[in-house]
This record gives C-alpha cells, sequence and structure tokens, in this order.
C-alpha cells in the first residue's frame, strides 16, 4: 500500500511538472514576463528543430536572453515586467535563460546578454543586444512590433 502511495505521488509530480511549463508558456493574460524552456520555446516561439523561423504565437512577442548572473539582465528584468502590464494582451514578453537553453543561445548566436529578440505577427525579427531604457523598449515596440 506504500509503494502504491509513494507511486501515485511520483506520478503526480510527475505530470505537474511536465504541463507547468506548457500551461504558462501561452499564459500572458496577466501581462507577466514567461519563463521559457527549449521545450516550451519550441512549442510557443519558434520550433527550431525545423528549417526555417515561422513564429507559432498570436501577439507580437519579445524574447530576453538572459542569465541569473548577469547584471545588466537583472536591471532590465523590472523593466520588461513593467512593459508586460503596459502592453497587456498586445504583445507577449518571454525571457530564456541561456545557461539552462544553451541550444537555444546558439541557435540565435547570442554571445551577449542581455539580448531581445522581437517578433512581430509579420516581418522579420529583430535581435536588440545591451541594457536601454524603457522609453527606448516602448519605441521599439511600436515601431517594431505595433507598427505605429
Amino acid at each position: 500500500m506504500k509503494t502504491l502511495r509513494t507511486l501515485a505521488l511520483v506520478a503526480a509530480v510527475m505530470i505537474g511538472m511536465l504541463t507547468c511549463g506548457y500551461a504558462n508558456a501561452g499564459n500572458n493574460k496577466k501581462g507577466e514576463v514567461t519563463e521559457l524552456t527549449s521545450a516550451t520555446f519550441k512549442t510557443t516561439v519558434y520550433d527550431i528543430t525545423k528549417e526555417g523561423l515561422d513564429y507559432l504565437g498570436k501577439k507580437p512577442a519579445i524574447v530576453d536572453f538572459t542569465a541569473t548572473w548577469c547584471g545588466p539582465c537583472k536591471r532590465l528584468s523590472p523593466i520588461l515586467e513593467e512593459l508586460a502590464k503596459e502592453y497587456k494582451g498586445k504583445i507577449v514578453i518571454y525571457k530564456v535563460d541561456v545557461d539552462k537553453c544553451e541550444d537555444l543561445a546558439r541557435a540565435f548566436n547570442i554571445s551577449s546578454i542581455p539580448a531581445l529578440l522581437f517578433i512581430p505577427m509579420e516581418g522579420q525579427p529583430e535581435m536588440i543586444v545591451g541594457l536601454r531604457s524603457k522609453e527606448a523598449y516602448k519605441s521599439d515596440i511600436e515601431t517594431k512590433l505595433l507598427k505605429k
């Protein structure tokens, strides 16, 4: 009986771990920055295993390539949180930890962070490297993603 309970607990934990990232990956209705794993990136943003980059999202997006040890990335994080709230329902903002997702860092040639990938619904994505002001990012959102 104890073994059966242990197996049930392990199964519940594994199901939670598997579904958690997928459930939260596309859920930016609350205006939050969502962290993606390599697996959730491939089902939410781009499937990098296929030829060509066909954006999988339903709204323009920003992908923040970041790392926990990066000082400029730490300063950028609250700016992106504010922008996610300000542009709630219009764009989505994701973050990818380059240390956890080395395959994505390689695929996008990330050699310096923070690096932000702006993905419009139409047209080519654009990478912006380095820390900038909130106003500069707002201008980029308006011109690159919302085409105003």
